[in-house]
């Protein structure tokens, strides 16, 4: 091997340990970066007819698992969307309360009927009306608030849509971006590492909004896919998604309710988007919430009509009037019913109404009794009314021997497609209100039951990709020493031939 040849080998190597030093410190730099996967050089042996010329120094490349990549993008839609969820059921259950509590719906109804029973002792006691009307008022209140925090949470939804979708949209043009330096620097066989990793942590972002898959293309290119095959842009022409900014009261609904949805290219793709945030947002604002909103709903007619039926119209709407049932769909005359319901204002002006009656009934073999409302000025021991609510309006039975309207499970809600979790066939409305809160409550506790699960398992999954691509600093620190012995080594060789070509300079002379 001539001089010449010992020199090129010891130069190249000293090149290939300046790269080498280069990723190393990359790496340590991002040794606490999310999802960063060490860069690792690539080096080839140079020969011709079997003698070493040295080595080669390749374009850096991404040491990463592509299927532990693609189960963590998974994971982390499952995740954010479990996460989106709790947030508004756990918001729901500050106001739910417990069965029992004193402040969920149950226990208000239970204050009720214990007021109505403490009126049947003494039916002229002005104060125990007012006790009564009084209790009624808290019912009502209290249904109010729950409807309430469902808008409130179903309005959050809608925001939160809009928001999520902007970042969509960026985060996609952002991949794009990166996509397109990448295949421009691919024909240099210059290292696109740095760019992939970019890429990768947009793709992570991306992953919390909507449950994706990635395709990597043969030119550097990188294909983003729902989880349904929605082809998703990453360039402005063919984008973006958008979603119109809406209110979303009791008795609209999506499609073609007044809730819109998310469009791309003139196409509704609401339904392709799943997973994630905007998945979550989507089924919150889309179903859970009315859902829950019309289990309440039914609540508030059931109470209101029940009383109605025996001759004392206790709740109404601000207008005085108890909206009836029978439509179509079923819900269609009280969807949101829950939100306005109130008081009486005729009742509350005059409480003594609470003993007499506010209307006749005529009576029906398939209803309650007649009833004929205690005239003015009529026996203040008058009992009929009481016994009447505090035997039937609260029970199971109309009159005797004729079961009450059970209140409804399932045709829910302003299209009449959405089923309450629950069977409430014969309950009385203590236990149709018990149902409601327990089941709402049971929902929010599986979220939260199966976030801790998916957290762990995505916890696992992380620990395993960091193992993986993650940057070790003792290997960075091994690899360190063993670049530092390389570079030694091969300045001794520069420095030996550059002695010889002194000497061999001087011998010449």
């Amino acid at each position: 091997m001539g001089l010449d040849s010992a020199l090129s080998i010891a130069s190249g190597g000293l090149a290939n340990i300046n790269a080498q030093f280069a990723l190393l410190s990359q790496n340590v730099a991002n040794a606490a970066t999310p999802g960063y996967a060490v860069e690792v050089g690539t080096q080839t042996s140079l020969t011709a007819d079997g003698v070493g010329l040295g080595v080669h120094t390749g374009p850096a490349t991404l040491q990463i698992d592509q299927a532990l990549q693609a189960s963590v993008v998974q994971q982390n839609a499952t995740v954010t969307g479990l996460q989106t969820t709790q947030t508004a059921l756990q918001a729901i259950d500050s106001v739910l309360g417990t069965p029992g509590s004193g402040t969920d719906i149950g226990s208000l109804l239970g204050n009720l009927q214990d007021s109505f029973s403490t009126l049947l002792t003494d039916p002229g006691s002005q104060t125990q009306q007012t006790a009564v009307v009084s209790s009624a008022a808290s019912l009502a209140q209290g249904v109010n608030t729950l409807s309430n925090a469902y808008s409130a949470q179903r309005q959050a939804a809608q925001n939160d849509l809009s928001s999520s979708v902007n970042t969509l949209n960026n985060t996609l043009a952002t991949i794009g971006q990166l996509s397109s330096q990448i295949i421009a620097l691919k024909p240099t066989n210059q290292s696109t590492a740095d760019l992939e990793n970019q890429r990768n942590a947009a793709v992570q972002t991306l992953s919390q909004l909507v449950n994706v898959r990635t395709m990597a293309q043969p030119n550097g290119d990188l294909s983003v896919f729902t989880a349904n095959g929605l082809s998703l842009p990453t360039r402005a022409g063919a984008g973006p998604l958008t979603l119109a900014n809406a209110s979303t009261p009791a008795g609209s609904f999506y499609p073609g309710g007044g809730i819109p949805g998310i469009m791309l290219g003139g196409s509704d793709v609401t339904n392709q988007l799943a997973g994630g945030q905007i998945g979550a947002d989507i089924t919150l604002r889309d179903s859970t919430m009315p859902t829950d909103q019309a289990e309440l709903d039914e609540f508030a007619q059931g109470v209101s009509s029940r009383f109605a039926a025996q001759g004392l119209t206790l709740f109404t709407d601000p207008a005085g009037n108890v909206p009836t049932g029978g439509g179509t769909p079923a819900q269609a005359g009280y969807v949101g019913f829950a939100g306005v319901i109130g008081v009486n204002p005729a009742v509350t002006n005059d409480p003594s109404l609470v003993r007499n009656g506010t209307n006749a009934i005529a009576g029906s073999p398939a209803g309650a009794a007649a009833f004929t409302p205690n005239p003015p000025g009529g026996p203040a021991g008058f009992t009929t009314l009481i016994s009447r609510i505090a035997n039937f309006t609260f029970g199971t039975q109309a009159q005797a021997g004729v079961t009450q309207p059970a209140l409804r499970t399932n045709g829910l809600g302003a299209t009449g497609n959405l089923i309450a979790p629950f069977n409430a066939a014969g309950n009385p409305l203590s236990g149709y209100a018990t149902s409601l809160v327990a089941s709402q409550a049971q929902g929010s506790a599986t979220v939260t039951s199966n976030l801790a699960t998916e957290q762990t398992l995505q916890t696992s999954l992380n620990a395993k990709v960091s193992s993986v691509s993650g940057v070790n600093m003792d290997t960075e620190l091994s690899q360190m020493l063993s670049l530092q012995n390389a570079y030694g080594a091969n300045a001794r060789v520069i420095s030996a031939v550059q002695s010889m070509f002194t000497q061999l300079l001087q011998s010449v002379q």
